[in-house]
């Protein structure tokens, strides 16, 4: 079934969300900046973006610190992609970006349409003050609404059932203070894969496409993606694999050539170089890597864990990788070097790093100031 969905463009949704004019704005204030913006689907986007992931949240320190001066930071430095989801430290996260856009509206300093905002939906937010027994949580508030059965909840984390997928937009929207997302990604949805077996799977991946291009039509999120771990990284035969050609049959099938499937997120770095080297995908049955096939299908790539949660700099990269990354020798450290790496990357939109320190932010918004890496010496990288 083709859902017709209104033209997301006309104005009044149009002044709650990116809008290409705005965008393009914003770079021009950055027009020092050096292959620094590149466009998606009329949009500008910065090619590095600020992600608000933070591992281990059980520690009570992720909720000491906030990121509320490296949001405003970030986008006072050039950078207009802000990513985040539902459950990055129970929901604060999405809050702090709240709080900080609110102050950077409020003064002027930037308006709502310059910014690209993507939040994600599927893991289970759980609250903070992080609840006393979250399997009451999940009863009372997943379980008890029918937003959800307890056999679609996956390890009593993870849900992609329509109702609780909705439930969690809607609770980004409000947390972040925005009337609509730019993106929203379905988050990780490989963790049901196993169970479902893939046939089944698919066919629920169509029933989110179809409420997803329903949201659409409402105003929550102008375009939607998937973001994954290695599901679209691991050979087409592992139980975990999720094929890019068949998510876009999906979108097609459901939304029309209108649809808002435009996006995915997979992780790419220095060291998980997998969606430009290995030949994971199939369109048209010819193998080809993931970035490959999001050009092939028509969507873009946004690369996440651009800095492999710092794990890329337990030792320093050697003086060879150095040269062919920034062979004027201008950039100063390992992780400038890193985001340079991605930034360079044919077929990568944008890669997000996590920072909450205004200084470190600016410091890697730094490789700005030098082009990007060009293909005969970035090439080099993967003989060394």
């Amino acid at each position: 079934m083709h859902i017709k969905s209104q033209k997301l463009m006309d104005k009044s949704i149009a002044m709650n969300c990116a809008t290409p004019s705005a965008t393009y704005q914003f770079a021009k204030k950055f027009s020092h900046y050096k292959d620094f913006y590149a466009k998606s689907n009329e949009l500008t986007f910065s090619r590095l973006g600020l992600g608000t992931f933070n591992k281990e949240p059980y520690k009570e320190e992720n909720y000491v610190f906030h990121y509320i001066e490296g949001v405003k930071q970030a986008i006072r430095s050039g950078i207009n992609l802000i990513d985040t989801a539902s459950n990055y430290r129970y929901g604060e996260s999405e809050k702090e970006i709240g709080e900080a856009l609110g102050e950077l509206f409020e003064s002027g300093e930037v308006s709502r349409e310059e910014l690209i905002i993507c939040s994600k939906g599927g893991f289970i937010p759980l609250c903070y003050p992080f609840p006393k027994n979250p399997y009451v949580w999940i009863e009372e508030n997943i379980l008890t609404p029918k937003l959800a059965t307890k056999e679609e909840i996956e390890l009593d984390q993870h849900c992609m059932s329509p109702d609780f997928l909705e439930y969690s937009c809607r609770g980004s929207l409000k947390r972040l203070g925005v009337n609509t997302l730019d993106i929203y990604f379905l988050h990780n949805p490989e963790m049901q894969l196993k169970r479902l077996g893939k046939e089944v799977f698919y066919e629920e991946i169509e029933k989110i496409f179809e409420r997803f291009e329903l949201l659409r039509a409402q105003g929550l999120f102008h375009y939607y993606g998937v973001a994954t771990w290695n599901a679209f990284l691991l050979d087409e035969t592992h139980e975990e694999h999720i094929s890019l050609e068949r998510l876009m049959d999906v979108a097609q099938k459901v939304g029309g050539k209108e649809h808002g499937f435009k996006y995915i997120q997979a992780p790419f770095n220095l060291a998980k170089t997998h969606a430009y080297t290995l030949q994971t995908q199939k369109v048209k049955g010819e193998a080809c890597t993931l970035i490959q096939a999001a050009k092939r299908v028509g969507v873009d790539m946004i690369g996440s864990s651009s800095l492999l949660q710092m794990n890329l700099f337990k030792k320093s990269f050697t003086p060879e990788v150095g040269f062919i990354l920034d062979k004027q020798m201008i950039l100063k450290n390992d992780i400038q070097l890193a985001l340079q790496f991605v930034r360079s990357t044919r077929g990568v939109l944008s890669g997000l790093f996590a920072s909450k320190v205004p200084v470190h932010i600016q410091q890697n918004v730094e490789i700005g100031k030098i082009d990007a890496t060009p293909q005969n010496y970035y090439n080099l990288l993967f003989r060394l």
